[in-house]
């Protein structure tokens, strides 16, 4: 298998178009003779001269056992085990939640999360945190495009603009007055993240300071903000893209600000959030990221419920409200090759303001003093530009109220979702439940215990596999979802071979990976119902 499958992918690459260096495409790959148009739709990542200043550099994430090109002489897919494992697991992050009683008893148990790579740097970003001022706790997988820039920036910020909206007006002018009079205010989230998680730290007084504008704007409203949990996600989503999109308008205290607010306002990322507190579990989405439920039925058997709608050109709502929101003379032209504009696949997401602002906006921005060049950012006005924005961050917010046999939620990049169907996804994490359960020794200890029969358990433990399987659900999802052969089983010298393809080629045969997996805690729901 593994000669059949690394020649075919090695001799497939060699024969056609090979893009070199980093970067992200718009659109579908274009045959040879119309070569030409790559430029029209590819935003490569160069190389820059020492001492220049480029994102992707200052986001560089760090590689494993991959190759840089098909053109390397001693090219090879081999990886060992142990080496497949290494870099399968290096984006791993889990997390349980304290067991607390009564009022207090979360109905989350714990959550488990991994990232894999295609582009370099990967432009996925995750983000869990627990809320301190409020209730509850939140999730969220953002899929950049065009660079990782503005998934980047959600992901850091997004979180907090929810938590904002859902705080009392008291709440709000204690926080004012604290940074009226210098003084700290309390933290608003508990972040969970992973030790390799990236910041901007070097723009983060510009975050802090359009955060508290929108929080001065909530205190100057009329009535108590009192948002539900849609109003507070929906008003979120969109303050932030405005947010991007003023900010790069403004003026910066430096280069390295405005370079960063350009790269972050000119890429783009999908985004989907999950807030669950206690029986009640909201979730936004605004572009191709997914979440769905794991159900297990009374008589044993496992179904599927999406929360999530895809927004792009495949889904028929989303056809009817970009036809809705132009000209009827726009018709043909609003999806072009399954693309809006025949460039973006999402039809929502955040930053991408090359298809919100005007031409006469865009072409102002990027003149004053910007090396787009460097900086990656194409300067193309799609043909048919005539009714901007045609792109939007408004959510689509489902809300579900949690029943005991609602196990686990599961939010993934689309990464995932063009590998896995949702029944084998939840099809895998049942089966992954099923076996770790089964694998658990009895606690039924003989008296007196000695060393002897504990060294027994041990070795049946081991004798049932347990060192083979991923510990981690999320690696799990994504072994199978890169490794699997046409059985729905993993295939390892396949799973070798698609870790190892080189940065040029890479991108074209999986997509960046991201997905969290949200276990819920039954008996905590079961009460609540009880009490209730």
């Amino acid at each position: 298998m593994s000669r059949t499958v690394s020649s075919w992918i090695l001799s497939s690459a060699r024969s056609s178009i090979v893009l070199q260096g980093k970067g992200r495409l718009y659109s579908r790959c274009i045959t040879a003779r119309n070569e030409t148009k790559w430029k029209l739709v590819f935003c490569g990542t160069r190389q820059f001269p020492a001492g220049s200043w480029s994102l992707d550099n200052a986001l560089f994430l760090r590689k494993a056992f991959r190759h840089t090109s098909t053109e390397e002489e001693q090219f090879s897919f081999q990886l060992s085990p142990s080496q497949i494992n290494e870099v399968l697991r290096a984006g791993e992050l889990s997390h349980k939640i304290l067991a607390l009683h009564g009022k207090n008893a979360n109905s989350v148990l714990k959550f488990e999360s991994n990232q894999l790579a295609s582009n370099t740097p990967i432009e996925d970003r995750r983000s869990a945190a627990t809320c301190l001022q409020s209730r509850g706790m939140m999730f969220g997988v953002f899929d950049g495009h065009a660079g990782s820039a503005c998934a980047q920036a959600v992901s850091e910020r997004l979180l907090h603009y929810i938590a904002v909206s859902l705080l009392s007006r008291q709440t709000l002018e204690e926080m004012e007055l604290a940074v009226e009079s210098m003084k700290p205010i309390l933290p608003m989230l508990q972040l969970h993240k992973h030790p390799n998680d990236i910041e901007y730290r070097e723009i983060t007084s510009q975050y802090f300071e359009s955060l508290r504008v929108y929080w001065q704007h909530l205190l100057d409203l009329d009535t108590e903000p009192g948002f539900s949990l849609e109003e507070a996600m929906i008003c979120a989503f969109k303050r932030l893209d405005s947010d991007i999109s003023l900010e790069v308008q403004a003026p910066q205290e430096s280069e390295l600000m405005r370079n960063i607010a350009l790269q972050v306002a000119f890429s783009g990322a999908t985004a989907c959030v999950a807030h669950v507190d206690g029986v009640h579990l909201h979730v936004a989405n605004a572009g191709d990221c997914r979440a769905i439920l794991g159900v297990c039925e009374e008589d044993g058997t496992w179904s599927t419920l999406p929360l999530t709608r895809d927004h792009n050109a495949y889904d028929e709502s989303e056809i009817k409200r970009l036809k809705r929101e132009h000209p009827k003379s726009e018709e043909k032209t609003l999806l072009v090759n399954d693309r809006l504009l025949g460039i973006l696949m999402p039809s929502r997401a955040f930053g991408d303001v090359q298809l919100k602002w005007s031409k006469e906006l865009q072409q102002s921005v990027l003149e004053n003093n910007c090396d787009a060049e460097a900086l990656n950012i194409y300067q193309y006005v799609p043909p048919n530009y005539h009714t901007p924005p045609y792109l939007t961050a408004e959510p689509e917010v489902t809300y579900h109220k949690l029943r005991g046999k609602d196990k686990f939620l599961v939010i993934a990049s689309d990464g995932l979702w063009e590998m896995l169907s949702n029944e084998m996804v939840v099809k895998l994490v049942a089966g992954h439940l099923a076996e770790f359960n089964m694998q658990k020794p009895q606690l039924a200890f003989e008296k007196p215990i000695n060393l002897g029969y504990m060294h027994n358990l041990l070795l049946q433990r081991k004798s049932r596999g347990t060192g083979s399987l991923d510990q981690n659900i999320a690696t799990h999802l994504i072994r199978h979802a890169i490794g699997s052969n046409e059985y729905g089983e993993v295939d390892q010298e396949k799973l070798a071979a698609m870790l190892a393809l080189p940065e040029d080629l890479a991108r074209m045969y999986r997509d960046d990976i991201t997905v969290t997996v949200v276990y819920f805690n039954s008996d905590t729901i079961e009460n609540y119902y009880k009490n209730n």
